[in-house]
């Protein structure tokens, strides 16, 4: 009778020292709450610098347009320049030496604008994906939050 008495008794002391009481459960899911806000607000800051870089990389993409599409300009204005100096002075002439000159230029320049678009394209696309990476972590930690949430009020409901 006694050893029975004794394993209830021990049965007993072993519910009431449960590692993870409803206190430390808790604790534990507002101390994840916690970390879940800390993280969001990251990502979400992370998202907003990423945006940022997206939004100055059209602003570029779209200034080397304007300097490549006028500079296609000048390279229409110096051949027609071209050939007016061509038939009125000759092909040898200052006038159209010159006008080869700016034409060679204004094409060196339409080509590196070209360039500089290409790259600023790649930037662009980088930059985005790096925004939807952060946009997806935020969706992430929102439902890691949700959950913690959630087990925070069962756990309250349970004590």
């Amino acid at each position: 009778m006694l050893g029975v008495a004794g394993l209830l008794a021990a049965g007993a002391w072993a519910q009431s020292s449960d590692p993870t009481p409803p206190q430390q459960d808790v604790h534990s899911d507002k101390k994840d709450i916690r970390q879940d806000k800390t993280d969001l607000a990251k990502d979400r800051a992370d998202r907003n610098a990423d945006q940022h870089t997206v939004n100055q990389g059209r602003r570029d993409v779209n200034n080397d347009r304007v300097d490549r599409n006028q500079d296609q300009r000048d390279i229409n204005k110096d051949k027609r320049d071209l050939r007016k100096d061509d038939a009125k002075y000759g092909a040898n002439s200052t006038q159209a030496q010159t006008d080869r000159k700016d034409l060679h230029a204004d094409r060196v320049d339409r080509n590196k604008d070209q360039r500089d678009i290409g790259k600023d394209k790649s930037n662009l696309t980088a930059a985005r994906k790096d925004r939807n990476a952060d946009q997806r972590d935020i969706n992430k930690d929102k439902r890691d939050l949700h959950k913690d949430r959630k087990d925070l009020r069962h756990d309250r409901k349970a004590k």
